[in-house]
């Protein structure tokens, strides 16, 4: 099969946020792999996947979804609420809100850029807002998982040696993003290709891009 035929079975939109993110939610890695599957199966409109339809796409045994399950549900980030559907029919359906509800806190206080609005009082103290730890944690949300040591030194490099406004990295990491190229080689050379042209601000940036999109 050729990639083409690979996007014939569809895709699966996820929160990059949490896969950054989950193991400092104190999710597992097979636990992350069953909230996968449960999006998997509720965007085919798929609400209550059996144990042996979850076990079929993954490398677990039914009884291990179980398990799985059960620990999600008591960490309270899985629940599953009984539905009646437009014919009057009761069933069941799993609730994940109550993990991205965790998920929204966790991003308000490790994330937003202002530490008045996205850190509280208790966590301001060891959470890092600096323009280096916001831009790090921006890339990893985009990106999906956590930059590695050279690559922390690469994003530093571009505000210490190469004294790019960070609001123009930003920039340069949608555009990465929106080419769905998810690496630091890409967003460089968009840098250096902004850079050719003495675009120093954000607005001539946006301006260049307008007038070549």
């Amino acid at each position: 099969m050729h990639y083409n035929d690979y996007r014939t079975l569809g895709f699966t939109t996820f929160s990059n946020g949490l896969l950054a993110y989950y193991p400092q939610l104190k999710i597992s890695d097979s636990e992350i792999i069953l909230i996968m599957q449960l999006e998997l199966f509720a965007q085919k409109g798929e609400n209550f996947p059996s144990n042996e339809q979850i076990a079929a796409n993954t490398n677990f045994s039914s009884a291990e979804i179980a398990d799985i399950i059960q620990r999600l549900i008591e960490k309270n980030y899985l629940a599953i609420d009984q539905v009646t559907d437009k014919k009057g029919r009761i069933g069941n359906q799993f609730n994940l809100d109550q993990l991205y509800i965790k998920l929204d806190e966790l991003l308000a206080k490790n994330v937003l850029p202002n530490g008045k609005e996205g850190v509280t009082e208790s966590s301001s103290s060891t959470v890092d807002n600096s323009p280096l730890n916001q831009l790090m944690r921006q890339f990893e949300i985009e990106f999906g998982r956590y930059l590695s040591p050279i690559e922390r030194e690469e994003v530093a490099a571009w505000l210490k040696v190469d004294h790019y406004d960070p609001e123009i990295i930003k920039l340069a990491l949608r555009e990465a993003v929106l080419s769905q190229a998810y690496s630091l080689k890409y967003v460089d050379r968009v840098l250096l290709n902004w850079q050719r042209h003495n675009l120093k601000t954000t607005s001539e940036v946006q301006k260049f891009l307008q007038r070549n999109r």
